[in-house]
């Protein structure tokens, strides 16, 4: 966050599912969140994907008009204070900016797009906004329009995450494709996704839960069904849920499913919500399932409040990194400090934000992460690692972001590999990059002194080092490092002077 968050401030999440998309706005009052607005359109992005990584044309303009409304109820509100979230369609798709650069248009905002398991964290963060915490384990369930995710978490932290392509749109195209409905295909499907859910069933069961919520619109619906049959009070349970399927199946046709408390726009994949709901309760053994009121966005708006008041997960997931992989804690802080010193002096001129200050912290703090793998190249095993790793907290784009710090904080340059990132990231992360490997250099003896006093001054693609002569020679070993840094700066179009 740019600055902290003050009394009275609203702040919005925005969830782009891949059934609907929601947009909670808020109030910060007496250090709680209070929703003031919600919003919700159902868009069915993962019925418009083609299987190649596309997405069909009417189902984009569907997706850009929603946003463009959601947009305008934001529009007012900084950057800071707005995050909005994309999900497992945008994940699937071939080329992601093809969509996201004509959404963040849209809607005024930047879009992340997390994995499956960041949803999962911040679906299980949601739910237990809306449950007064215990220090009893929950399992949570939430079944979206192209994945669905199983948590187990205890308080407000989730200890097991898990993601799968199942969704209650993907599953209805998958075994119900041509809308026809029947007890064989029924099961057929059945199988097949319980056998997807075998791969956690097992260590989930061992591992245990006091009790069970779903979270979703699914989920909802499901339970209003029951309640509406008068089969139960909005709770799911193993029998109802079956009295269910049964009245469900009684339709040969979905456009034919008339189940008392369904909506017209929750009917055209109803029937894969309920299967995969149905493997679930099979696989988990479970008997009863509560139905939440809070969500994803709520998980949201608590992450952009921890954020803000220093209770960053992201800062949490960096420890347990270089912890997990033996970084050298000591050069790492030295780096840290003299990367951030470096930071403060150009932020400014370079239009530097405090998130891109925190990268670079983060990006610091692990720089010698690949170490652990082997010397040779350890910059590029470092930011696979990064890279392909969940990481808590952690956006794609963001991760994204902090392994090209890592892969290029020594070594050559490459243009094209900032390029790379979405526009809006791309000049940021070359110049922390910059930063980076300045500190890297200037701290590469892992000398516990401190440095002498230096100033480093920024132009538009310059950057000028002022450091005490008398000590530069006495350390030809930086002033070599620094001529042939000066060569590598070139590369990608920056002067450098010292």
């Amino acid at each position: 966050m740019p600055d902290r968050i003050q009394e009275g401030d609203l702040l919005a999440a925005v969830d782009l599912g891949s059934n609907s998309f929601h947009m909670v706005v808020a109030r910060y009052v007496l250090g709680q969140i209070r929703i003031v607005d919600r919003l919700r359109e159902m868009v069915r992005m993962a019925a418009g994907l083609n299987g190649e990584g596309g997405i069909a044309p009417e189902v984009m303009a569907r997706a850009l008009d929603c946003l463009s409304r959601l947009g305008q109820r934001v529009r007012a509100l900084p950057p800071g204070r707005v995050r909005a979230v994309a999900t497992n369609t945008v994940r699937q798709l071939r080329v992601p900016q093809s969509f996201l650069l004509p959404a963040e248009t849209a809607l005024g905002h930047p879009i992340e797009v997390v994995s499956g398991r960041e949803e999962a964290r911040l679906i299980y963060l949601g739910v237990a906004q809306g449950h007064p915490p215990t220090q009893k384990r929950r399992l949570v369930i939430d079944i979206g329009g192209g994945s669905t995710e199983f948590i187990i978490g205890q308080g407000y932290e989730s200890l097991e995450r898990e993601s799968l392509q199942i969704g209650c749109v993907a599953t209805t195209r998958r075994f119900f494709g041509n809308g026809k409905l029947s007890r064989k295909r029924w099961k057929e499907g059945l199988t097949e996704v319980s056998a997807e859910f075998q791969q956690f069933a097992a260590a989930y069961r061992a591992r245990g839960w006091s009790e069970a919520l779903g979270s979703s619109g699914t989920i909802k619906a499901i339970g209003e069904c029951l309640s509406a049959m008068r089969l139960t009070r909005g709770a799911i349970t193993e029998s109802a849920l079956a009295q269910l399927r049964d009245a469900l199946l009684e339709a040969d046709h979905i456009d034919d499913i008339r189940l008392p408390g369904l909506s017209d726009e929750r009917r055209p994949v109803i029937a894969g919500g309920v299967l995969v709901l149905e493997a679930a309760f099979n696989a988990l053994a479970l008997t009863r399932l509560k139905v939440a009121e809070t969500a994803m966005r709520e998980g949201i708006l608590s992450d952009m409040l921890g954020r803000a008041t220093q209770r960053d997960s992201r800062t949490a997931s960096i420890a347990a990194m270089a912890q997990r992989y033996g970084v050298d804690a000591a050069q790492a802080q030295r780096v840290e400090a003299t990367a951030l010193m470096l930071f403060d002096c150009v932020a400014g001129r370079w239009g530097l934000s405090d998130d891109e200050r925190s990268m670079l912290s983060w990006a610091a703090r692990i720089h010698e992460l690949g170490l652990s793998i082997a010397h040779s190249q350890y910059h590029v095993h470092g930011a696979y690692v990064v890279r392909h790793s969940d990481i808590a907290g952690f956006s794609t784009q963001e991760q994204e972001f902090l392994a090209t710090l890592l892969r290029y904080h020594r070594r050559g340059l490459s243009t094209s590999a900032f390029n790379a990132l979405p526009e809006r990231l791309a000049t940021p992360a070359l110049r922390c990059t910059l930063l980076l490997r300045l500190a890297v250099l200037l701290q590469r003896s892992h000398d516990p002194q401190p440095l002498p006093p230096l100033r480093l001054e920024a132009g538009e693609r310059s950057l000028t080092l002022r450091l005490p002569s008398v000590w530069l020679e006495a350390h030809p070993l930086t002033q070599a490092d620094l001529a042939a840094e000066r060569e590598l700066c070139a590369e990608v179009g920056v002067e450098l002077a010292f």
